[in-house]
Order: structure tokens, then sequence, then C-alpha cells
């Protein structure tokens, strides 16, 4: 069982936060939006702290369905902090894309790294493939959700 002795704080990157507006035929994409769920279930309870960013606003503004966009934003809203992006920042987001990290995950880590995240949430698996391989270069845990959650309630 994964163990924090402080509350713990999540950062959801744009990926997490779609999953529950996919397609639900897959039962890996019902699974992940059914962990995504509880997660923010936990997080409104304040359970867990939710960080978000500049990054992940910006990232979302860019979802061409005017509804998915609404709603995504209007979700990623009730994070309970919001990274600025600073030049400290874009310079750690440097280092990371110079580790192979493309540029939108290399700001997400580098605005979770900002702000002490204890777990950095995503499904995509090919960027999961790229922390696996630079994991020393990260102060803190990136998983699926789904798998991080199957953990945390062990």
């Amino acid at each position: 069982m994964l163990y924090f002795d402080k509350m713990t704080k999540i950062y959801l990157d744009a990926c997490c936060l779609n999953r529950p507006f996919d397609d639900q035929n897959q039962a890996r994409i019902r699974l992940e939006t059914e962990a995504i769920i509880l997660i923010l279930e936990r997080l409104h309870q304040r359970e867990w702290v939710w960080i978000s960013s500049e990054v992940l606003f910006f990232e979302l503004k860019q979802t061409v369905d005017i509804e998915r966009r609404e709603r995504l934003l209007l979700l990623a809203r009730q994070s309970h902090q919001v990274v600025e992006l600073t030049q400290e920042t874009m310079t750690q987001a440097e280092k990371l894309a110079a580790l192979g990290f493309d540029s939108y995950d290399a700001l997400h880590l580098a605005c979770a790294q900002q702000s002490n995240v204890d777990v950095f949430l995503t499904t995509d698996d090919e960027l999961l493939k790229v922390v696996r391989q630079n994991k020393e270069s990260l102060p803190f845990l990136a998983a699926n959700p789904l798998r991080w959650l199957q953990d945390m309630l062990k």
C-alpha cells in the first residue's frame, strides 16, 4: 500500500480529465473512468489535494468540441491549486523535453514538480513509458489512475 504522511497532492493531466468523456465501449476506458471518478470524489471531499496548472487550462481550451471543452474547463476549475508558469518551470520543462518528453507533457511534469505533488496521474501509455525511462529525473510518482487507485485502496 502506498502511504503518504501528509495530505496527498495529485496532478491530473488532460488525458485523465478527458477520460470520462471518451467512448466507454472499451473495458480499459470504462475502468479508468471509474477510477478517475472515484479520485475526483475524494478530491472533492478534500481527502487529497488537487493540483492543476495554467498549462492544463491552456491545453483544455484547445479542445475542438465546444460542449466537451466547457465540461472539461468546468471540471478543471474545481482543482484546489493552479500552478502558474514561471521561468523556473519553463527551464525545468526544457530539461524534461531534452529527455524525450513532448512539450505539453514536459510542461505538465514541470508544473507538478514546482508544486511538489506526490503523484502525477495520466492515462497516456507513451508518457508513462518515457517516465519509466527517466524516473530518476522526477521527484514524484507518475502512474495510471486505475493502477494507482488500486494500490491506494489495498
